[in-house]
C-alpha cells in the first residue's frame, strides 16, 4: 500500500465546504459503517469527510474506498500506520474547510452534531466550539454515561477564558480539569489546528488529544459551548475496560506531562505547571491502578514491587511531595498519603477494596 495514496473518487469534482470531518481508521472493519453511516447521515450536507486509513490489515482500506466511490464528499488516504496522532495530522493535511472535526473510527455522532456546532460558530465568529459526549459500553450491565467539560457558560470571550487559565488543566479536585482533551467534542479553526502542529508528537499515546486542544485554546479568541449536548457516542468495548498490561504506561504518562510543560513555557500566557503536576499526579494515581488491576496474574508481591517502583519515580515523588490540589476526596487523600508514606501494600489492597467496583461499573472511565 502506497504511502500518501488518494482515493480517486472525492479527490476530483468536490463541492464547496465548510466543515472537514476527519475519521483516522486502523482494523474496524466490523465497526466502520456505523461510523461513516452516521456522517453520511448529517443534517449538515456541505461537509468535506477524509477518511485515513492507517496502514490497516483488515477490510478497513477497501471499504474506504467503496464508500468514496459511493459519495463525492469523501476522499481516502491511505498511509503507512504511524498511530492515532499521525493518522488525523495526514488527514489535517488534505482538509480544506474553515472549520475541522474528527471523529474516531469505532464511534458514531447523532444527525445534528456537526448542523448545531457549525451554526454557533459561524453566528459567534467561534475558533472553536464545544460539545458533550456519551460513553457507550458493550456490556449492557453498564449503563450509558455523559461527560462534558467544565465550562458553564454559552460564550467566552479572550478575556473570559484567560480568567479561567488557573483552573483550566487542574481546578484542585482529582482529574479536575476545567479542559475536556477530546478532539472529537470540538470543532476547531482549522488555521489554529495548522498553527499548533508542532506540539503534537507522533509518540505520545496516552493522553494524546490534550497537545492539540491544550495549545489550540491558549490561541483562542472566542470559544462557544453547546451546553447540555451530548451527540458524540463514545464506543467502549469490554477489552477497554479490563486491558492488556502495560508496563510503559508510566513513561507515556510522563512523556504527555513534558509535552504540556513545553507547551506551557512557548505559549508564555500563563504559567501552567503547578497544574500540569496536578494532573501528572492524577494519572500517576492511575497508573498505580491500572497496574493492580491488569497486572494481578503476575501475583501480589510481583504488582506490589511494580507499584513501589511506580511511586518512586522521581517525577512522581515531586508531585506527591509539591501538589496543590486542595478539593480532594477523603479516599484520594488517604491514597496519595499512602503513597508518599510508601504504604505500597496498603496501596494495593485499598484499590482492590475501594475502587475495583467502581472501575467495573465504568464510573471512573474517562478520556485521557
Amino acid at each position: 500500500m502506497a504511502e500518501g495514496k488518494i482515493g480517486k473518487t472525492g479527490a476530483e469534482d468536490r463541492m464547496e465546504t465548510t466543515v472537514s470531518v476527519i475519521v483516522p481508521i486502523y482494523n474496524v472493519e466490523h465497526l466502520l459503517e456505523r461510523c461513516v453511516d452516521s456522517i453520511l447521515e448529517q443534517t449538515k450536507k456541505d461537509l468535506e469527510i477524509i477518511l485515513v486509513d492507517d496502514g490497516s490489515t483488515d477490510g478497513s482500506g477497501r471499504l474506504c474506498d467503496l464508500y468514496a466511490q459511493r459519495d463525492r464528499r469523501i476522499q481516502v488516504l491511505h498511509k503507512e500506520n504511524g498511530g492515532l496522532t499521525s493518522a488525523w495530522k495526514a488527514g489535517l493535511g488534505l482538509a480544506t474547510s474553515c472549520y475541522v472535526g474528527f471523529v474516531d473510527s469505532d464511534d458514531w455522532i447523532d444527525p445534528d452534531m456537526y448542523e448545531r456546532m457549525y451554526e454557533m460558530a459561524l453566528a459567534e465568529n467561534a475558533d472553536m466550539v464545544v460539545c458533550g459526549l456519551v460513553y457507550e459500553f458493550q456490556d449492557p450491565k453498564i449503563p450509558k454515561r455523559q461527560e462534558g467539560s467544565n465550562f458553564r457558560r454559552k460564550i467566552y470571550e479572550r478575556e473570559d477564558l484567560e480568567k479561567i487559565f488557573p483552573r483550566l488543566i487542574n481546578d484542585g479536585h482529582f482529574f479536575g480539569r476545567t479542559i475536556q482533551p477530546a478532539r472529537v467534542t470540538k470543532l476547531y479553526r482549522r488555521l489554529l489546528l495548522k498553527q499548533n502542529l508542532q506540539f503534537c508528537s507522533d509518540k505520545v499515546s496516552v493522553g494524546e488529544d490534550m497537545q492539540i486542544t491544550f495549545p489550540v485554546l491558549l490561541d483562542v479568541g472566542k470559544l462557544c459551548v453547546l451546553l447540555d449536548f451530548y451527540p458524540y457516542h463514545y464506543w467502549i468495548t469490554e477489552s477497554s475496560m479490563t486491558g492488556k498490561h502495560d508496563s510503559a504506561y508510566l513513561e507515556k504518562v510522563k512523556r504527555i506531562t513534558r509535552q504540556l510543560y513545553r507547551i506551557s513555557d512557548a505559549k508564555k500566557v500563563y504559567d501552567f505547571k503547578p497544574q500540569i503536576r496536578n494532573d501528572f499526579l492524577s494519572l500517576s494515581v492511575l497508573a498505580v491502578k491500572n497496574e493492580i488491576y491488569r497486572n494481578y496474574r503476575a501475583g501480589r508481591r510481583v504488582v506490589v514491587e511494580n507499584v513501589r517502583q511506580i511511586c518512586e519515580d522521581s517525577m512522581v515523588r515531586e508531585a506527591l511531595a509539591g501538589h496543590t490540589m486542595d478539593q480532594l476526596s477523603f479516599s484520594i487523600r488517604l491514597y496519595l498519603y499512602l503513597m508518599r508514606r510508601r504504604h505500597y501494600r496498603l496501596c494495593y489492597w485499598m484499590v482492590l477494596v475501594f475502587f475495583k467496583m467502581q472501575y467495573y461499573l465504568g464510573r471512573e472511565y474517562k478520556r485521557q
